[in-house]
């Protein structure tokens, strides 16, 4: 689809992105329409309930200085963030499928998203001095250039890591599997007793390939998720921790 010099394509990416958000709602029509709500829950209502007790969590662990209900005002976009990258991820481990977050640019589209919204909430929460996360106190003034020119790089550089990590274990897992697979298929096929009695070898390092695999697609998630509460924590905060501990040493 090209309007002017911009080109508009419907790609597998962004199939498998509907899918995944069409998942999500089914989901949430489930709990709500069939018994959500219920003082006994069905098994809908408590699979989303523990998806939320799983974001909230880290929510309240690893942000600290803020009450629970400014904490619980960041949440909803938490487990949003959760909800969608769990599903992405776990939609790859179906056979034929796509997985979404083996392409860097989605990866790195979602990371730069999260980092300029995160900025955002640190210039609300403390306007211009946002900017002295650059250069914390107590700094010798020779030392300052440089640090904050390390501080930025630090700071730009999260939202560049965050893709890459994600998108380094979606695409070696799968790649690792596929080989894998390729490789236990061929010595099936082939004739010769030597290499189908052998077959069961690769075909068990599959298995626990894929089970790995599916641990590494909830994992990485989760780890997500606490980055996030992590870098939250950063920017509401600046440098209070920091400050806190070196107190609580002087005090020892």
């Amino acid at each position: 689809m090209k309007i002017g010099n911009l080109y508009f394509s419907f790609t597998n990416s962004s199939l498998f992105m509907l899918l995944t958000l069409s998942l999500v709602l089914l989901l949430l029509h489930f709990v709500t329409k069939r018994g959500g709500g219920n003082s006994v829950p069905n098994a809908w209502q408590s699979l989303v309930e523990l998806l939320y007790d799983f974001v909230l969590n880290p929510v309240n662990e690893q942000i600290g200085g803020l009450s629970g209900n400014v904490k619980q005002k960041f949440s909803p976009r938490i487990s949003v963030t959760f909800t969608f990258s769990l599903f992405r991820n776990l939609q790859g481990m179906i056979p034929y499928s796509f997985t979404v977050t083996s392409h860097f640019l989605i990866t790195l589209g979602l990371s730069f998203s999260i980092f300029i919204g995160i900025t955002i909430v640190g210039f609300q929460r403390n306007g211009l001095h946002f900017l002295s996360f650059l250069l914390p106190a107590g700094v010798p003034l020779p030392l300052a250039p440089f640090l904050v020119l390390l501080e930025l790089i630090s700071h730009c550089f999260r939202a560049l890591s965050s893709g890459i990590r994600l998108f380094a274990n979606m695409m070696a897992g799968h790649s690792s599997v596929k080989i894998l697979s390729g490789s236990a298929w061929t010595m099936l096929c082939m004739n010769d007793l030597f290499y189908f009695i052998g077959d069961p070898g690769p075909l068990f390092i599959v298995l626990a390939l894929t089970g790995l695999e599916l641990g590494v697609a909830i994992s990485q998630a989760h780890v997500s998720t606490i980055l996030i509460c992590i870098y939250l924590n950063d920017a509401t905060n600046l440098h209070q921790s920091a400050y806190f501990f070196i107190i609580e040493q002087k005090r020892v």
